[in-house]
């Protein structure tokens, strides 16, 4: 049965709330644990549409699961290579994550080609260059990537990226592992998930140097074994959270926040004027006294501004005096809702690749859609600084990624709830 968030706004905020697990990585963790010969311990998992879909992949390939309280147990000790199910794959684009796993693993596998959000072309032709470059025969049959390693196995090269893609180096470095020689990979992504995966693999025994850096050098090892990780905070949850903060709360602490890997947007928030209090491994927003000014945002690799926040943040961006600039050169597709905020009486335009933002006019409730992930954070964003009633539809692309989001907001003083759709509703 589908849902509805119903959010009455115009209340302002305070309170606390703790930041998962990062989505972006444990969807790439899953499967590297599936390259142990023993069970992995994950600690820090969120509770989201995402994780439930990877672990319904797992257990079609036989790989034991236990999840609770955010921790997920892997145990791949008797696990079969099947070919992925199609339905799952389409509506997970991390899926691709068994294509390298799949093939350190068993030599083989067949992966269905990768869904989730709808934010223009995601091509993964860096992700086969890469696989092709280790020795593997790759085959597009019906829509399905059949990958196989030849009799002697994967040896370790040099591959070259042409664009940097956070996929693509995950993939490859988890197709690399097992590679003979030494493998490396050149004009890597830097983001901090790439770190963390490669941090899981190293404390399963790879031999992985550079995560981090332009560079990622892996010497083969012939075995894995299990290991016990805890999983990053979730910058992007946390950047949702402080966007919130500082368009409507009062005085809101997020904690558990790893403070460098949003560096960039905390540089923004400086530039508008947001009064902040930066701690260990928190921030405090307090409520603006002075107008906020407009800025121009870049959507860039990492540790540039993410693309997955320029959404969460643009209903903030609402709230300053004059214009802001929104450019993603990242997904510069990625504009889906901006007729939806339009919606809700927001001065926003699209004009060839930015985004145009003009504060000032106060938002409207309204009956707009989630069409994907961070489209839905930054209309709860915008339902909640809106007078009346929005409703929210889609919800479960909000859910893909955002664990408890009922209960943070409720918990902050929000008016929000989830309402269950009879099916003529929809």
């Amino acid at each position: 049965m589908t849902k509805k968030l119903v959010i009455r706004g115009n209340h302002k905020l305070s309170g606390e709330v703790t930041v998962e697990g990062a989505k972006n990585s444990t969807v790439a963790l899953i499967p590297a644990a599936i390259l142990a010969s023993e069970p992995v311990v994950l600690d820090g998992v969120p509770a989201i549409r995402d994780v439930d879909s990877l672990i319904e992949i797992l257990n079609e390939m036989n790989v034991k699961t236990y999840f609770e309280n955010s921790r997920l147990i892997i145990d791949p000790t008797e696990m079969e290579s099947v070919p992925m199910p199609h339905g799952k794959i389409n509506s997970l684009r991390a899926s691709y994550y068994f294509m390298g796993a799949l093939l350190s693993k068993f030599g083989e596998g067949v992966v269905g080609l990768p869904g989730g959000c709808d934010l223009g072309p995601r091509p993964i032709e860096q992700h086969i260059k890469g696989f092709e470059a280790l020795g593997a025969e790759i085959a597009n049959v019906q829509g399905a990537m059949h990958i196989k390693t030849p009799q002697e196995g994967l040896v370790g090269t040099t591959v070259y990226f042409d664009v940097v893609s956070v996929g693509a180096t995950i993939n490859v470095m988890l197709g690399a592992v097992k590679a003979k020689g030494r493998t490396i990979l050149e004009n890597v992504a830097r983001e901090p998930e790439i770190i963390d995966v490669a941090t899981l693999l190293n404390n399963m025994g790879a031999k992985i140097r550079g995560a981090g850096t332009n560079t990622i050098r892996i010497d083969g090892v012939d075995t894995l074994h299990g290991t016990n990780h805890t999983v990053i905070p979730d910058r992007i949850e946390a950047g949702t959270y402080l966007s919130i903060a500082a368009a409507n709360g009062k005085d809101i602490l997020v904690k558990n926040v790893i403070v460098e890997h949003i560096e960039s947007l905390i540089a923004k928030f400086k530039e508008m004027g947001i009064p902040m209090e930066i701690g260990e491994d928190s921030i405090r927003i307090f409520q603006p006294t002075a107008p906020l000014k407009g800025v121009t945002i870049k959507a860039v690799p990492y540790p540039g501004f993410s693309t997955d926040l320029q959404q969460p943040i643009t209903p903030l961006l609402l709230t300053a005096q004059s214009q802001s600039t929104i450019n993603d050169t990242i997904y510069p597709k990625r504009i889906n809702h901006i007729p939806e905020l339009q919606r809700m009486n927001a001065d926003i335009r699209v004009e060839g690749d930015l985004i145009l933002i003009n504060g000032g006019r106060q938002l409207q409730g309204a009956q707009v859609r989630a069409t994907d992930l961070r489209a839905g954070a930054c209309l709860v964003n915008a339902a909640l600084m809106a007078e009346g009633t929005t409703e929210i539809y889609g919800v479960e692309n909000i859910l893909r990624g955002y664990s408890h989001i009922v209960e943070k907001l409720t918990a902050l003083g929000a008016d929000i709830e989830m309402v269950y759709l009879e099916e003529d509703e929809e």
